[in-house]
C-alpha cells in the first residue's frame, strides 16, 4: 500500500534550521507532484511549498527566501530545507503527494511531523 512518511521534525531555536524529508513507498507509481503543508494551532492548513515533476517550485509568501523544497526522484523522496526559522513557523508539517498509478492520479497525505521553534 502506498504511503508517505515524513521525518526530520523537532525542536529548534529561532534562527536555526531543520530539514524535513518525505518518502513515498509501498507500490509501483510515478510522482506527479509533491508539496509541504503546515497547520499551526488554531490555524487552517496552508501551503508551504510545492514541486512538480519537472522541478518547478512555488512557495508560500511567509517562507520565501528561507525555505527550499527539492526532490530526489531516484529515492521517491522530497525535502524541505528550513532556514532562519521563526516561532511562527511552529506547526505540524504534512507532506502531500499526487501519485500516478496505472494512469490514474491519486492524492496521498503523510501523518505529519511536528516542528517547534522556540524564541
Amino acid at each position: 500500500q502506498v504511503q508517505l512518511v515524513e521525518s526530520g521534525g523537532g525542536l529548534v531555536q529561532a534562527g536555526g534550521s531543520l530539514r524535513l524529508s518525505c518518502e513515498a513507498s509501498g507500490g509501483t507509481f510515478s510522482i506527479k507532484s509533491m508539496a509541504w503543508y503546515r497547520q499551526g494551532p488554531g490555524i487552517q492548513r496552508e501551503l508551504v511549498a510545492a514541486i512538480d515533476s519537472g522541478g518547478s517550485t512555488n512557495y508560500g509568501d511567509s517562507v520565501k527566501g528561507r525555505f527550499t523544497i527539492s526532490r530526489d526522484n531516484a529515492k521517491n523522496t522530497m525535502y524541505l530545507q528550513m532556514n532562519s526559522l521563526k516561532p511562527e513557523d511552529t506547526a505540524v508539517y504534512y507532506c502531500k503527494g499526487i501519485l500516478t498509478i496505472l494512469s490514474r492520479n491519486y492524492q496521498y497525505w503523510g501523518q505529519g511531523t511536528q516542528v517547534t521553534v522556540s524564541s
